[in-house]
């Protein structure tokens, strides 16, 4: 475990370039199910189950790109497609021994608490990434699914490896939440998280379009607004349907979908006690009553 920051962004890439990256303890117990009837397994049956895990698709997009760079023309970009580059019994042989988070961190309930909200936060926002991505007609909505459940990559390595560094900057943010994340991710760890996102991206050798998909950079563009804005709803609800931030988040998503205010809380599925904490927002103009644009 890592309890002091790393030189450089260099140092940190190489760090988690070398390490072998935990998985969630569910994942590996559905893919043990999935391989004792391994002949009637396909493709979807394996997606779903590594769609529900940050740490399992990065290790699977990571490991089948070098064979799709030798045989196509395009990036693999889905995790269908991955298991149907490598195949069925492959893929089984190649993540036959996984550790898992919940191994990793046994000695470190606080850490392991940490990581796994993380990670549930993080489903909730490629949860509401692929409904948003499906409402829009997005032309292939895993990639944003796949986007919203990356978008938090670094933070959760962080909480893997250097638990004692995600607390550090946690409290500091609780302590005073006028903080920006970035001045924090700095002071404590000497890069942005979201620079050594992108950095592990291209030493990793993911899609260049995912990681342009998780790039705040590029915000302008509908399906990136899509993702940055699914990793927003799920981090400031994890705090409460109270949070301050939440009239500008929903005030943005209306916009993104064209939906009025009362149609996207309903597309929310929330309940009666969680529409009661939502702090006072203002009325926004009604959207252009047209359909839902294309990507």
């Amino acid at each position: 475990m890592l309890t002091r920051p790393l030189q450089d962004l260099d140092n940190w890439v190489l760090f988690f370039s070398g390490a072998d990256l935990p998985v969630l303890r569910n994942t590996v117990r559905q893919l043990e199910t999935l391989r004792a009837d391994i002949d009637r397994v396909n493709g979807r049956d394996v997606s779903r189950i590594v769609l529900q895990d940050p740490l399992m698709t990065v290790k699977v997009l990571a490991y089948i790109q070098p064979f799709a760079g030798k045989n196509l023309r395009t990036d693999i970009t889905t995790i269908g497609s991955a298991v149907m580059m490598v195949g069925i019994e492959p893929f089984f042989t190649k993540f036959s021994s996984l550790i898992t988070i919940e191994q990793m961190l046994k000695g470190e309930p606080q850490a392991m608490l940490g990581t796994l909200q993380l990670i549930r936060r993080v489903q909730r926002a490629a949860h509401y990434a692929h409904e948003w991505a499906l409402w829009r007609q997005d032309l292939n909505v895993e990639e944003v699914t796949i986007a919203a459940l990356l978008h938090d990559l670094a933070e959760i390595l962080l909480w893997c490896f250097a638990p004692k560094l995600a607390t550090e900057i946690r409290e500091r943010q609780k302590t005073n939440r006028t903080l920006r994340s970035v001045a924090v991710q700095q002071d404590v760890l000497g890069v942005r998280l979201i620079d050594l996102q992108l950095a592990l991206c291209k030493a990793w050798h993911l899609p260049k379009l995912l990681a342009n998909l998780i790039d705040p950079e590029h915000a302008e563009h509908p399906r990136i607004r899509n993702v940055l804005l699914a990793a927003d709803l799920a981090r400031h609800s994890a705090n409460g349907w109270n949070d301050a931030a939440l009239p500008d988040d929903f005030a943005a998503i209306e916009a993104l979908l064209h939906l009025n205010r009362d149609a996207l809380i309903d597309r929310l599925k929330l309940t009666e006690e969680e529409k009661a904490q939502l702090p006072p927002m203002p009325l926004m103009p009604p959207p252009d009553a047209q359909a839902a644009p294309a990507t």
